[in-house]
């Protein structure tokens, strides 16, 4: 009986995926379109098509995006000669390499390693605010009109690559990521271990930001892509502006008590997350009722509130009919006439952007909009303008 031979069973067996797997394992050695048809049973032309079909690029196009990637890494991270980074990365010819990086990069790898690390990306939408903070406009972010709309308004043409808000992972935004090119990818939360050898593989530095409070966050940020004196400054003016509306806003409210609420359907919760509590009640001081002294999420009745009754009610609204619809209603019920905070006039509506994102950018929008809210006075221009260098799109 014949058996098969060990070519026999590879080129049977081996997948495209298996392919794509072997080329990121093998692409600093020499590898041609033919031998890597050869081991996957398929003819040259054919293996091509096939490969191109089912992950939307060549191999040949997989093969160089590897080879410069590794090669952004060794220039931004190491000292080794331009020789030895093309022979590292599976080039025997270092002035060809310098011709095909430039090509793909689009400057030479002795000019990249002088600007390395100016195309950061994220999939989050509060390193957006954070890095917008610091002077840097991501090449490629989560932009979604509803769910991120400041962002998507006056950032949306300098965002090149817009991401996927809700599928960090996906393929598609795997392909969008691969196309803007970053040099470091920052998460706001873990990110899975494929992820992570993903980034690696295309040499993508990848920081993991673990600071819980804003100013840490953006100090974190600041010293990965080294944007330490932006940060200082950023830091420095809210923490005068907030001073100086600490003040002016005394003046308006004196010693009135506040209370935050969230209307979700028809039911009432006592409502204060991270970025309410630093700005409200932490930067201007603004009295909380009792309640509110930490971060909450409790359910409250409209008796219970009567109870307590605040000199002054924030409200965020769910955007759903059912809740719209309730609000309407809420405000023909005597025991809501009866509220203090009603019959003085001291309701107010906070919008769900900027007040559920925990960024530097959403913190300072608070800010401003807790000053206009409370005493008519407009702090600052709109948007909040971008310093120092503009775009890191622009290489």
């Amino acid at each position: 009986m014949k058996t098969e031979s060990a070519t026999d069973m590879m080129t049977t067996q081996i997948s495209l995926k298996d392919i794509r797997n072997y080329i990121a394992k093998h692409h600093h050695q020499p590898l041609t379109i033919d031998h890597l048809a050869f081991i996957s049973g398929l003819s040259s032309s054919y293996f091509g098509e096939a490969f191109k079909k089912e992950f939307g690029q060549s191999a040949t196009d997989y093969l160089t995006e590897l080879r410069i990637g590794h090669a952004k890494q060794l220039l931004r991270d190491t000292d080794l000669l331009l020789r030895d980074i093309a022979s590292k990365v599976g080039y025997s010819d270092e002035f060809y390499f310098s011709r095909k990086f430039k090509k793909e990069v689009g400057v030479s790898p002795s000019s990249y390693s002088k600007i390395a690390r100016r195309r950061i990306s994220t999939f989050s939408v509060s390193t957006t605010g954070n890095l917008l903070a610091l002077g840097i406009i991501p090449v490629a972010a989560p932009l979604n009109a509803k769910w991120s709309p400041y962002y998507y308004n006056h950032y949306q043409d300098k965002i090149h690559v817009p991401l996927n808000i809700f599928d960090a992972e996906s393929e598609d935004n795997f392909r969008k990521l691969a196309s803007a090119k970053p040099d470091i990818h920052i998460f706001q939360e873990g990110p899975s271990l494929s992820m992570l050898h993903w980034l690696e593989s295309i040499g993508v530095k990848h920081v993991t930001i673990k600071a819980k409070d804003w100013k840490t966050q953006l100090t974190e940020i600041a010293d990965a892509i080294n944007k330490q004196s932006a940060c200082k400054h950023f830091i420095q003016t809210y923490e005068q502006k907030a001073l100086q509306a600490k003040l002016e806003i005394k003046r308006a409210v004196g010693k009135d008590t506040f209370a935050v609420l969230r209307l979700c359907g028809d039911q009432l919760f006592l409502y204060c997350n991270k970025g309410i509590q630093n700005v409200l009640f932490t930067d201007l001081q603004l009295h909380p009722i009792d309640a509110q002294q930490e971060t909450c999420n409790e359910l409250i009745t409209l008796e219970q509130l009567l109870d307590i009754n605040p000199n002054r009610l924030l409200f965020i609204i769910c955007p759903d009919t059912a809740t719209r619809n309730y609000w309407l209603a809420l405000q023909y019920l005597d025991s809501w006439k009866e509220l203090q905070a009603i019959k003085n006039g001291h309701v107010y509506i906070l919008p769900s952007n900027p007040w559920f994102e925990y960024s530097a950018i959403a913190i300072n929008r608070m800010l401003d909009e807790t000053l206009l809210m409370l005493t008519g006075k407009n702090p600052n221009p709109f948007p909040v303008p971008v310093h120092g260098f503009l775009s890191n799109t622009e290489l």
